[in-house]
């Protein structure tokens, strides 16, 4: 194992990239690097997707973890933040979930975004997030955290780009006046059988906080959300496992339903 004083930014970035390549979970690397900082995670996570940007990937959006109160209280934590979506994780509508590629994954209903113009923070509200947004679709989220047993801290998660592997969005496009977001409701299933309910507000108490909150965030860092990126505004409710020969599926009031397949 390596020794505190050897972790490093580019070290946990290499341990995490490892893991997700060889599909292998492992403890959290506080428990090893006792030193790992919110801010020194965010570090990690921006080498770690810096790699993946230059092995091929492209940034297709950002996304935020960890916005509802029932996921916070399913891992332990008490704040939400912020990571990156790339083209290697979208899904297209009617492809299933390779499993077998991924170590114990997870779905999630969401709302998504996505931006007709740029979004810069910091100082930025609610409302005028909104005004960025284009067009507002279902959507479904697959984490797969590299922790074992997905316990961990807000740095480890943060390092490991909150637990992102997949996402689906759904063919229903709607503008973001025709809809009350925070009433949207959405009813989870797994073949067919309800697990959990809720609604737009279970997200920071509306989907348009979560999307300020993450051009607040990223804007302090200095980084602008782009015209036509896609946001994961937060899982609505606790995630879901996923098996091969499972059907997940999010029915949304007004943004249609969106499901996804394992094999």
């Amino acid at each position: 194992m390596t020794s505190a004083t050897q972790w490093s930014v580019s070290t946990a970035a290499s341990v995490l990239l490892d893991a997700e390549t060889s599909r292998a979970d492992r403890g959290p690397i506080t428990a090893d690097w006792p030193g790992l900082d919110l801010s020194t995670a965010y570090d990690v996570q921006a080498e770690l997707i810096a790699r993946k940007v230059a092995a091929g990937q492209h940034i297709v959006g950002v996304k935020l973890g960890l916005t509802s109160r029932a996921k916070q209280l399913r891992m332990g934590v008490d704040s939400p933040l912020t990571a990156w979506l790339t083209d290697a994780m979208s899904l297209p509508i009617g492809v299933p979930l390779d499993t077998s590629e991924l170590i114990h994954p997870r779905v999630e209903p969401e709302i998504v975004f996505v931006l007709g113009r740029e979004l810069s923070g910091p100082g930025i509200t609610a409302a005028q997030a909104m005004e960025s947004v284009d067009a507002v679709y279902a959507g479904l989220e697959v984490i797969d955290s590299r922790y074992t047993d997905f316990k961990f801290t807000l740095p480890d998660v943060v390092a490991d780009n909150a637990s992102s592997a997949r996402f689906v969005i759904g063919g229903l496009k709607r503008r973001p006046a025709e809809l009350d977001l925070a009433l949207e409701a959405c009813v989870l299933q797994v073949d067919g059988a309800v697990v959990d309910t809720a609604t737009g507000a279970a997200v920071e108490g509306h989907p348009a906080e979560a999307l300020a909150l993450a051009a607040n965030a990223l804007g302090r860092r200095g980084v602008v959300l782009r015209a036509g990126w896609t946001v994961l505004t937060g899982g609505l409710t606790d995630a879901v496992f996923i098996r091969p020969g499972q059907q997940v599926s999010a029915e949304f009031t007004h943004l249609g339903t969106v499901t996804l397949g394992a094999e």
